[in-house]
């Protein structure tokens, strides 16, 4: 009786936040809720008849639980779908979801431990470990310890999914029964070598430099140790012949022990086959068929503000979340197809993207400035991103510096053709904040409010 009165009053607190327009509906419930009962997550976990899965990762997590869901189909769901990842998010999704069946939760890289010991997962995947807001989470090695104890408390009977092309990650799933192993296999689209910005580039065992045969998105890909012989695991899924079709789509060959299947998505970039990957591995895990997989990742369409098209004026924005070094070298790499003649670049240092900016200095933006007409550089640390432009090589000429994301936006409009797209590229702050001017003007839906399936 009492989980009964505080999940209503926690979902009605949610829906005045909605029906103000504030979009506190994705984190309030939850905020509430764990003020008033903290065993409750535990309790409202308890009652899914078919348990909880849980996806992590520095850079990957909305859109490969959003991929789950989608190949999962019309399963009841208790779902995060808005992205909030921290527990009032994922208390929010369970108070949201009365009578769901299976818990989908993508669950940020620092509160993955407590989220593992209440939701107790029947299956976890681990994407990726990158260097992400130093300010808040400090090196990635804090972050892999953290996760190699919560690991370590697993009860046996739980399937671990892993990155195998992470070294650190791979590392997490050594002395485990119950793994699925997924990466890539496709040398063509390997990068010459690491990039400068590259992290785990020393051997997890013995410290020694790895080699890699292979390196596709920053430090993942076919790595060996010289020195103790520590290697890249075996792959029981992979994503062979890879083509990808620039800012439109990407398409390839999945290999796994119940089946091959040829995977069309409807999105761009080497990391996006990571995505689907992960997400085919995790849904094969609990039970889903090859055709499954197929189909659902076939009508996948972008996580709001990853490679979200929003249609507007004749026009589209076309909004591609930058939040690290290694992310934002992918999406650099994806625009090289097609150089942009006007980019918009936002850059906030709320808590939510971390305060400490100086990673734009590690992003490879140089590929793109030595082609692209105009930069519009925003967001509340326009001006240091403008000069990080500036030191990149652009000339003085080809840079506009607006802080105000919506005067920029506009700016970014009236510069480019009708039919062609403006290429956004915001920080998370700024991506909500420039959603929100979007939603405004009725280009798209508020992130908080359901969307279609």
């Amino acid at each position: 009786m009492r989980l009964e009165l505080e999940t209503s009053a926690a979902r009605m607190l949610g829906a005045l936040s909605r029906a103000a327009g504030r979009g506190g509906g994705t984190t309030i419930p939850g905020k509430l809720l764990w003020k008033l009962d903290p065993d409750a997550i535990d309790a409202l976990a308890a009652r899914l008849s078919d348990g909880a899965v849980m996806v992590s990762a520095t850079n990957g997590k909305t859109t490969t639980t959003g991929m789950l869901a989608e190949i999962l189909g019309d399963r009841s769901l208790a779902w995060n779908r808005a992205g909030a990842n921290l527990m009032s998010g994922v208390a929010s999704a369970l108070v949201a979801a009365r009578g769901a069946k299976l818990g989908v939760f993508e669950v940020d890289e620092g509160a993955l431990p407590e989220a593992l010991d209440r939701l107790r997962p029947r299956a976890m995947l681990l994407g990726n470990l990158f260097r992400d807001q130093l300010d808040r989470y400090g090196e990635l090695e804090i972050i892999a310890e953290r996760w190699r104890s919560a690991v370590a408390a697993l009860p046996p009977a739980t399937t671990l999914v892993v990155n195998a092309d992470d070294p650190i990650v791979a590392d997490l799933a050594a002395e485990r029964e119950l793994v699925v192993r997924f990466g890539l296999d496709d040398p063509r689209q390997a990068r010459a070598g690491l990039q400068h910005a590259a992290d785990s580039k020393y051997c997890v065992r013995c410290g020694a430099p790895y080699t890699f045969a292979s390196a596709y998105v920053g430090h993942l890909g076919d790595y060996h140790c010289d020195a103790c012989g520590h290697r890249r695991p075996v792959l029981d899924v992979a994503a062979r012949r890879i083509e990808l079709r620039g800012l439109l789509a990407s398409r390839f060959h999945l290999v796994t022990a119940v089946g091959k299947a040829d995977i069309e998505l409807a999105m761009p970039g080497l990391y996006n086959v990571y995505n689907a990957t992960a997400a085919a591995s995790l849904a094969l895990a609990i039970g889903a068929s090859i055709e499954d997989v197929r189909t659902g990742l076939a009508r996948f369409g972008a996580s709001f503000g990853r490679f979200e098209r929003v249609p507007v004026g004749g026009r589209s924005v076309v909004l591609l979340l930058v939040k690290n070094p290694a992310g934002a070298n992918e999406v650099v790499r994806t625009l090289e197809t097609g150089i942009p003649p006007v980019l918009v670049v936002a850059l906030n240092d709320a808590i939510a993207d971390g305060q400490d900016v100086s990673w734009i200095w590690d992003v490879d933006f140089e590929p793109l400035l030595e082609q692209v007409g105009l930069v519009i550089a925003s967001g509340e640390r326009a001006a240091e991103l403008g000069l990080r432009m500036l030191y990149g090589g652009l000339s003085e000429e080809r840079l506009e510096v607006v802080p105000s994301l919506e005067q920029a936006l506009d700016r970014g409009l009236s510069k480019v053709e009708a039919g062609t797209d403006l290429i956004v590229l915001p920080t998370y702050t700024a991506m909500l904040a420039l959603r929100a001017i979007l939603a405004k003007r009725g280009a798209v839906r508020p992130y908080w409010e359901p969307q279609r399936r």
